[in-house]
């Protein structure tokens, strides 16, 4: 059996000018990066703005575990199918981290006969996007630094510095650590902290931002510290947002590649969805709804939360209304759910099966809260047995849902073209999108509500420090009460206890820290146990990739 790199190193790319010229691109519309990859130009995206949007697709699964759903690869190869089938379809995703590629996670560019191309590139670099996000970051952190060793004319309270710095890479060692060690002139000594860089408001602001006044903008909103006095101190109060914005003026354009059917691809931004909003950006996004008559994106990890934050924060911000859900189960996830530890999941069993369903039928009736359509795709592997996947369409049945089976990471679009049918179905009925909550509630009752009706708590413990916070940010302009929430919470359950599995009840979840994400336009929320700053596992990926002297990549997943 090929790997993921085998199947993407036989297949045969097209040139990005062809695959721009596939949706209309101009030569003086878009930058090349090589080959095969490309960033579209403002003078594009400004030609398409009058044209009318097609239908937009939220690809998203059940809770994720140790085995993987396989989310990305069926977003890639239904977007493949619905081309097969006729419909004018571009994908739009969001770009790999280097912190999961080098540890445990893999990188996101699909698997199998569904992939984007190409998969070295875009899990290793690409066209510099995040680099260019963690620098932005760390500038201003440096700026923040310089002027309190500079003389501190803002008076800065170094015990009250916000804003953290970050790194592309899970690096346990740098979570708590202290800066301006050594002589007088190294700086004021402080502690500080470091956050992966998709963890970083500037990710964040990047995917909301729709204009480099926009983004310039945002950027200066950002809350880095509090005075002496108690005042806050904002990045336009340091005067670096334009120099921030100018270091990420080519990150702020889509990026332009292919699927391994050469299908358009737009992928662009990359936060993840347990510790930020986990969207794509909103340029891409926009963008590929004027280029297609459909676009599938997708939101990260489980529906409780990439799917939250995509109607909540994304679809409210930019106006969008999605036509149809697509949620990604697989049969050993729930037998995962179901109590059996992943040496186990390939050998049948209904009876666990059955029992793990219930997380299912959880995220089915958590989406249909927001008013959209929803279709299961029953994620098939070659360990799956037919009475398994018998049993996952009648739970489907049971609980009013439209399903396909889906095998795409063997078939590529050929393997998605019933799914890719429903969907097109799916689609023509009725929506009725609305968000979970108004931007007039309070900022603990839109935690307390996300808890309560995505999570399935039975209440919400706030700790002093988060109901500190709270008080603060809704103290400092009353405009803050009105952000949605962005809930940072462990992936692997609908609780914030990962060891929680299948539908968690009588729980309450611990709100533990409070912040606010100013430039982002939305507060984040703490709980649990979260970090910030993943760490390594005891055998990380990143010892099993190497480069020849031709410099091809090997053991890339």
């Amino acid at each position: 059996m090929l790997s993921d790199i085998e199947i993407a190193q036989g297949a045969t790319l097209k040139k990005i000018d062809e695959i721009a010229s596939q949706i209309g691109l101009l030569p003086e519309e878009y930058e090349p990066y090589g080959h095969y990859k490309a960033k579209i130009t403002d003078a594009f995206l400004n030609r398409m703005a009058d044209k009318p949007n097609g239908k937009l697709i939220l690809v998203t699964a059940i809770n994720p575990t140790p085995a993987g759903e396989g989310k990305t690869t069926t977003s890639v190869g239904l977007g493949m199918a619905m081309n097969k089938i006729g419909k004018k379809t571009v994908i739009a995703l969001r770009e790999p981290s280097l912190g999961p590629v080098f540890g445990v996670k893999g990188g996101a560019a699909g698997g199998g006969y569904s992939q984007v191309l190409p998969m070295e590139d875009i899990n290793l670099h690409f066209t510099g996007d995040f680099h260019a996000i963690t620098t932005a970051n760390n500038l201003l952190s440096a700026i923040i630094d310089n002027h309190i060793q500079q003389g501190n004319a803002l008076g800065i309270d170094q015990r009250r510095i916000l804003f953290p710095r970050v790194l592309d890479m899970n690096d346990r060692a740098l979570r708590n650590v202290v800066v301006g060690l050594g002589t007088k002139v190294d700086g004021v000594p402080r502690e500080d902290h470091f956050m992966i860089t998709v963890a970083s408001e500037i990710m964040a602001i990047l995917c909301l931002s729709e204009s480099i006044d926009d983004l310039k903008n945002r950027l200066g909103k950002i809350l880095v510290a509090y005075k002496y006095d108690g005042s806050p101190v904002y990045c336009r109060d340091l005067g670096v947002n334009g120099a921030m914005a100018a270091v990420l003026k080519d990150a702020l354009k889509p990026n332009l590649v292919q699927t391994i059917e050469n299908t358009p691809a737009l992928i662009h931004g990359g936060p993840f969805a347990n510790i930020a909003h986990g969207c794509n950006s909103i340029r891409a996004t926009k963008l590929s709804l004027k280029l297609a008559d459909y676009t599938v994106t997708e939101a990260g990890f489980g529906a409780d939360l990439g799917a939250e934050k995509f109607f909540d924060i994304k679809c409210r911000f930019a106006g969008l209304k999605p036509a149809c859900v697509v949620l990604v189960a697989t049969v050993r996830a729930l037998k995962y759910n179901g109590g059996v530890p992943k040496a186990e999941l390939v050998a049948e069993n209904l009876e666990a099966l059955k029992k793990g369903a219930v997380n299912l039928e959880a995220h089915i009736d958590n989406l249909q809260k927001y008013g959209v359509p929803v279709v299961v795709a029953i994620n098939r592997f070659g360990t799956d047995t037919d009475a398994e996947l018998k049993a996952v369409e009648e739970m489907c049945i049971a609980k009013g849902a439209d399903f396909a089976l889906s095998d795409v990471f063997a078939k590529g679009g050929d393997g998605g073209i019933d799914l890719a049918n429903k969907v097109v179905a799916a689609c023509e009925k009725p929506s009725d999108f609305h968000v979970l909550y108004p931007d007039d509630m309070s900022i603990k009752d839109k935690i307390t509500t996300v808890a309560r009706e995505i999570y399935g708590a039975a209440d919400v413990k706030f700790d002093a420090a988060a109901s500190k916070a709270i008080a603060e940010i809704e103290a400092l302009d009353p405009e803050y009460a009105k952000f949605p929430v962005c809930m940072a919470k462990t992936q692997y359950s609908l609780s914030d206890d990962q060891t929680k599995l299948g539908r968690p009840t009588g729980f309450t979840l611990t709100v533990r820290e409070v912040k606010l994400s100013a430039g982002a336009g939305f507060i984040v929320v703490l709980t649990g146990s979260i970090m910030t700053m993943p760490g390594l596992p005891k055998a990380p990926a990143a010892l099993k990739i190497d480069v020849d002297n031709d410099g091809k990549i090997t053991g890339l997943f």
